[in-house]
Parts: C-alpha cells; sequence; structure tokens
C-alpha cells in the first residue's frame, strides 16, 4: 500500500544540500501497524509529510496504493490524500470557532456528501471515539485527551484506509496517552493500515513493526519487540530535525 523506493529528499543549504532522507526505501502492507521512529534530524518528518502527500522525493519514487505520488499534480495529491488518509496531530489541529461536530466533519467538504451524508458520518465517527454526546460542544471545553479523539474522529470520518498519526501521544499525560495508543490499536484491528511517527521507544513498541531512521536512512526494519529494534537516543546523537 506504501512503497519508497530508494527515497532522496535533499534541502539546499547554500552551496550544499542536506540529505533529510538518503535513499529510504521499505514498504508498508494493507493493514499493519508501524512506527517510524527517530530521534531529531533523523528523516522521520520528512518521511511522514512524503507519506502524507504534502511534499514530494527529490528523486526516486514514493507509492500510495498503487500511484506514483511524484508524478501527480497538486489537486492530484489533493484527491489521493483525501480519499486514502487520516490524520491524527500532536496538537490536534482542531478549529476553535466550530463544533466539535463541525471539526469532524471538515475533511468530509471535499467529498461530494450532502450535509446530512457529512452529518451522519461525523457523527458515526464521534461515537467510535466515545463522544457522541460532546457534539456540540467546542475543542476549549473538553480536555486534552477529549481533544485527541475529536481528531482521531475526524481521521475516520471519511474511513481512509490509512491513518497517519504524528506524535499523537505528544501533548497528552501518560494515561491519556495510553488511551490514544489503544484506539490506535483497535483501529488497526478493524483493518486500518496505521502508521505512527514517534520519537519515543515506549510508544513505538505499541506497534507490530518498527522502521527506525537515523541520519536519513533506515538502520533497522522489523518486529517491534525484537531487541535490536530499540536504539537508546544517546545512540543516535543531537541532530536538528529536518
Amino acid at each position: 500500500m506504501i512503497r519508497f523506493t530508494d527515497v532522496y529528499k535533499l534541502y539546499p543549504m547554500g552551496d550544499t544540500a542536506v540529505r533529510a532522507l538518503d535513499g529510504v526505501s521499505f514498504s508498508i502492507e494493507k493493514g499493519e501497524f508501524v512506527a517510524i521512529v527517530g530521534q531529531s534530524g533523523s528523516g522521520k518528518s520528512t518521511a511522514m509529510n512524503i507519506i502524507g502527500c504534502l511534499d514530494v522525493p527529490t528523486s526516486w519514487t514514493y507509492e500510495l496504493a498503487g500511484a506514483d505520488v511524484s508524478t501527480l499534480d497538486d489537486d492530484q495529491q489533493a484527491v489521493i490524500r483525501n480519499k486514502m488518509l487520516g490524520f491524527i496531530f500532536q496538537q490536534y489541529n482542531l478549529i476553535p470557532t466550530l463544533s466539535v461536530l463541525e471539526n469532524v466533519e471538515l475533511p468530509l467538504l471535499y467529498g461530494g456528501l450532502s450535509a446530512a451524508e457529512r452529518r451522519a458520518a461525523a457523527m458515526t465517527a464521534l461515537e467510535k471515539v466515545g463522544l457522541a454526546d460532546k457534539y456540540k460542544n467546542r475543542p476549549n471545553q473538553l480536555s486534552g485527551g477529549q481533544q485527541q479523539r475529536v481528531s482521531i474522529a475526524r481521521a475516520l470520518a471519511g474511513n481512509p484506509p490509512v491513518i497517519l498519526a504524528d506524535e499523537p501521544t505528544g501533548a497528552l499525560d501518560s494515561r491519556t496517552g495510553r488511551e490514544v495508543l489503544t484506539f490506535l490499536q483497535r483501529l488497526n484491528a478493524q483493518g486500518h493500515t496505521v502508521v505512527l511517527i514517534t520519537h519515543d521507544n515506549s510508544i513505538a513498541v505499541r506497534a507490530q513493526r518498527i522502521i527506525r531512521l537515523q541520519d536519513g536512512r533506515v538502520i533497522y526494519d522489523g518486529d517491534a519487540h525484537d531487541p535490536r529494534a530499540v536504539v537508546q537516543p544517546h545512540d543516535e546523537g543531537e541532530e536538528v530535525e529536518a
């Protein structure tokens, strides 16, 4: 479903260029729960942006559901992004002036659904995360954990096959963070492909598989519970995030 083939991403810096991704290759199949892990500067944010169709490789290919995303124009990328991907962000990215229901409906505005269909899909998503009774509330009337559950509902509203979660527990306390990870595991069990971006080993091991990046390269790709999957942060250096 997701395939990087010898992907490079270069950012110009004066007369040189920084290699945020340096020949990265991996595949994520339908129904997997994969954590892409790395410290600052590892390239994980760049990989996330490319997977999310928010950026394109400098060279070689990224395929999503068989389509070479790097060959698509902006409008085509927007269509495949809206159809294939649901996003969960660390800071929730909810619009404070909209109700919970209206926030969850947002990604459905581009799908050609009627207002009644959008409302029904959004309410179904809110029911899945246990917040249907909060549909009239504004985000600032909810706890941090509830706001993250609203963002999960928003990601689910269009029933995308891939859920892309960027540090989804970073703004939460440990108990609420565990609840969010349990939601992600539940979504995976229901058939969604889940890609989790994190720097935290203790979070990464909740996935089935870990792809670990360092200096823009894959240094481990395998079982999340293999001892080799866990590299201590001080072993990875203290670079600046690309």
